[in-house]
């Protein structure tokens, strides 16, 4: 009797155990099918079913802290590894076996796996999913912004040695060099003071004693090579510990004349740089090297160090072995930081700064101003500023345009994909026909008025034609739902406004849907920072703008120094929007300000600054003049920057608008990523 009851214990127990292990593999198998559609969602890697020789691992990316000797051991254990590559910032990597039994026999075994990060004590759980090959495209060798310079090994270790003992930070607060102990760094000033609170200089207030001696014999060494082109007069020495940085700036251009240099000593670093369409170079500083920023790269691109206790390098510079790897970005790895100590070398100003680069000059915003436009007041006025400012901007800015507008957005997506078979839609304002092919069970048409971004969406084979938004030559009632992405923000007055949407519902029948996208005043919305403001501080590395589709969320957040996981990210929408005004400033005496990128807005109607890449200004065709000097050589051809008109809208004003036209129910509004959107059906 008592083995009996022994056995039936026993029986019962494995049979507890059992189903423990079933529901933990339903578990994993859940997490793991939901990894899949994020990595095809915000990625756009395809998973597939059946067994390959290639894998993608998520949660085992240098985005969250996996290095890549660590992960090379745990892939090595199941088989010989082809190639491995680790995309920077992305918390996946893709990993080829040498046959496809060795790939299955992973699959199998890293599923659901909980490793412990070796440099950071957490624990992360991996989840594999099978992919036709290798390919990572989205990362291309990049060039320096131009006007940049990086000498390496510029100085001996015995010169690094005795400037580094030249600097004394052991003494108090040291008045004669204005020593300063700031939030994320150690800083002392020599020459003279660098006044953080206006970020400028007191050109009539020297320092004494001037700059150490070590320093000017090696800058008169590096003036004679022809590396520096004049001597600088000020120098600052920053002393950055592990985990410190700097935020994104420009150095002021009232304060300092045009060539900055930089000596890095004591250890490497990777130094942000971004210009103001959102392109961003990440620029290795070797240990012993200078930094030269002339030109473009002084005047224009912010430049800043993420605070972070490891960077994304490339594997080789640590001495480590690279085996078959894919070019560009197989071999990178995590770093960690150690102290690093920069000497910056700057110039100070004598006089104002007349740069080409008005937008972001000091010394000559005030003279914007004058010949800024103003707000219309009569329908004329609204469309001659539409015409400037909307139309031939537009026209100039296509292709660099289209190049920034590559990436669906996941809602609007989800709208089209939502749609009958067969339906008939109008992208009213399609731009570069980015959403005409993304289902193609759809009968999409696409309208714009930039003629060269139609003949983009024509070179794409994307049916387009050239028509105002507010007149579409398509007969009414013809269209099962219309998009309106990002369009009604340029039309510079509400009457004008109103008569687009007005123009969307007449296209489409009874029944039929709408969805409007605008830009939204709030850009911090609900305790949530949007996409626009948080690239302000290089938390993402991409070239769009808030009606772009970057603005999607990434799988993890790409700082090395926490573990987010892949699977731990929720897509919830928010609330109805309430019907409230918000807190915007009156444009003053009705000129139109112009904006400041990747900052909050203080006024509903503003221009909106595009520096053009790659091209060339051509006079009085569409160009805010404004901001070149008039006359100027450089003006013509270098650089040119657009304004283009902007009314954003505040919760619940788009909403409003839609309600007052009697055939319409607004069937949903909600906020995306720093645009407000509008759900509307014809009735």
């Amino acid at each position: 009797m008592k083995n009996q009851h022994m056995i039936t214990g026993m029986e019962v127990k494995t049979s507890e155990d059992h189903l423990k292990v079933c529901k933990m593999k339903k578990k994993v198998l859940r997490k793991q099918i939901r990894a899949q559609h994020t990595l095809m969602r915000h990625e756009g890697i395809e998973c597939i079913s059946h067994a390959t020789q290639s894998l993608v691992i998520a949660n085992a990316g240098l985005g969250n802290g996996m290095s890549r000797h660590q992960l090379l051991r745990i892939v090595e254990e199941y088989g010989l590894v082809e190639t491995l590559l680790m995309p920077p910032n992305k918390p996946y990597s893709f990993v080829k076996y040498g046959t496809t039994e060795e790939a299955k026999k992973a699959f199998d075994a890293l599923n659901g796996k909980e490793v412990t990060l070796e440099d950071f004590d957490q624990n992360i759980v991996l989840y594999v999913n099978f992919v036709e090959k290798v390919l990572w495209q989205n990362v291309v060798p990049t060039s320096l912004p131009p006007g940049l310079m990086i000498i390496e090994k510029i100085i001996s270790p015995e010169e690094e040695r005795r400037m580094l003992e030249s600097i004394d930070w052991t003494g108090d607060e040291d008045t004669r060099n204005a020593q300063k102990t700031l939030k994320y760094r150690r800083v002392k000033h020599f020459g003279y003071e660098f006044c953080y609170d206006n970020n400028n200089v007191d050109k009539d207030k020297p320092l004494p004693g001037g700059l150490p001696e070590i320093c000017n014999l090696l800058l008169d060494k590096w003036l004679k090579q022809g590396y520096i082109k004049h001597k600088p007069d000020q120098l600052t020495v920053n002393q950055y510990e592990p985990g410190q940085g700097i935020p994104p700036h420009i150095d002021t251009h009232s304060a300092f004349e045009d060539e900055i240099i930089s000596l890095s000593l004591g250890a490497k670093i990777v130094m942000d740089f971004k210009h103001p369409d959102g392109h961003t170079v990440a620029v290795m500083l070797p240990r012993c090297s200078l930094l030269v920023m002339a030109g473009e790269s002084r005047y224009l691109w912010t430049h800043g160090i993420t605070p972070r206790k490891y960077d994304v390098i490339q594997a080789s510079e640590l001495g480590q072995k690279v085996r078959k790897i894919t070019a560009d970005v197989g071999d990178l790895t995590l770093n960690r930081r150690e102290t690093r100590t920069s000497f910056t070398f700057r110039k100070v100003r004598r006089s104002p700064c007349n740069c080409i680069y008005p937008s972001v000059c000091d010394s000559q915003k005030g003279q914007q101003r004058q010949e800024q436009p103003s707000f219309p007041h009569s329908q004329m006025e609204a469309l001659k500023l539409e015409q400037e400012y909307v139309h031939k901007v537009y026209e100039e800015i296509a292709i660099h345009f289209s190049s920034t507008r590559h990436s669906p957005w996941p809602r609007i997506v989800e709208f089209l994909r939502s749609l009958p078979k067969g339906s008939i839609v109008a992208d009213v304002g399609c731009g570069n026909g980015k959403y005409l092919g993304i289902n193609k069970d759809l009968y999409m048409v696409g309208c714009d008025r930039s003629k060269n971004l139609v003949d983009i969406c024509g070179e794409k084979n994307f049916q387009a034609f050239v028509c105002d938004a507010l007149s579409v030559p398509i007969l009414s009632g013809s269209c099962d739902a219309c998009i309106s992405i990002a369009v009604i923000h340029h039309f510079s007055t509400a009457e004008r406004r109103l008569a687009t949407i007005r123009e969307l519902v007449r296209l489409l029948r009874p029944g039929g849907t709408a969805l409007i996208y605008v830009w939204a005043m709030e850009q911090e919305y609900k305790n949530q920072k949007s996409k626009y403001l948080k690239e302000k501080n290089g938390s993402e590395d991409k070239e769009e703008e808030i009606d772009s589709g970057t603005a999607q969320r990434p799988l993890c957040d790409p700082m090395p120094d926490s573990s987010s996981q892949v699977l731990a990210r929720s897509d919830q929408p928010l609330n109805d929007s309430k019907d409230e005004s918000c807190d915007a400033k009156p444009v003053a005496d009705s000129r139109l300000p112009v904006h400041t990128n990747r900052t909050s807005f203080h006024s509903q109607d503003l221009l909106v600054p595009w520096h053009l890449k790659g091209g060339t200004k051509k006079k009085g065709e569409g160009v805010d003049t404004v901001l070149l000097p008039a006359g100027s050589k450089e003006s013509q051809e270098l650089t040119p920057v657009f304004h283009r008109y902007y009314h954003v809208f505040c919760e619940g004003e788009l909403e409003a608008a839609c309600r007052t036209l009697d055939c319409v129910r607004v069937q949903k509004s909600y906020y995306d990523q720093g645009n407000w959107c509008v759900v509307l059906e014809k009735l």
